[in-house]
């Protein structure tokens, strides 16, 4: 299985929610399902059905999470020195040439992205576009709505 890049923020949260998944909400279905299965008759039971449903969703969230941390390579971007190249994990601001507007994007896995906080995707168009790319250079997106050009003003490692 090839390695999966994620940052060490993302790590943890990964492993926060398997360890919720597993001391949480595994021990509430089985309670539920118990319950469920106290009250008699099983072929007609929607509690019971119901339970066991929500059991394979928690279970199986449960085997993606731990293949995912098992495949994952934890990058710290504190303790990355690219050279002001910009690559996983750096933080960048960028400033659009047509309208100039700011906005500071960093480069994460695919289970951290999350455009509102700023947080992209590594495989995603803009991403791949900045990659290897210095402060003062420009980069040439192909975004749906058509080229988008921007200039990189700084690159952090935070």
């Amino acid at each position: 299985m090839a390695t999966i890049p994620i940052t060490t923020r993302g790590a943890e949260k990964l492993k926060a929610e398997l360890q919720r998944l597993k001391t949480v909400e595994r021990p509430a279905i089985i309670q539920a399902i118990a319950e469920a299965r106290a009250q008699g008759d099983l072929s007609e039971n929607a509690e019971y059905e119901a339970a066991k449903d929500e059991q394979g969703f928690i279970e199986g969230r449960i085997i993606e999470v731990e293949g995912k941390l098992s495949a994952a390579q934890i990058i710290d971007p504190t303790s990355l020195d690219a050279g002001g190249r910009i690559v996983f994990g750096a933080t960048v601001d960028l400033e659009d040439e047509d309208s100039g507007t700011k906005v500071t994007y960093q480069i994460v896995g695919e289970d951290e992205a999350d455009l509102k906080f700023g947080l992209i995707n590594v495989s995603s168009p803009i991403a791949r576009a900045l990659i290897g790319k210095e402060e003062g250079d420009v980069a040439v997106v192909q975004a749906p709505g058509g080229v988008r050009r921007y200039e990189i003003v700084g690159v952090k490692y935070i």
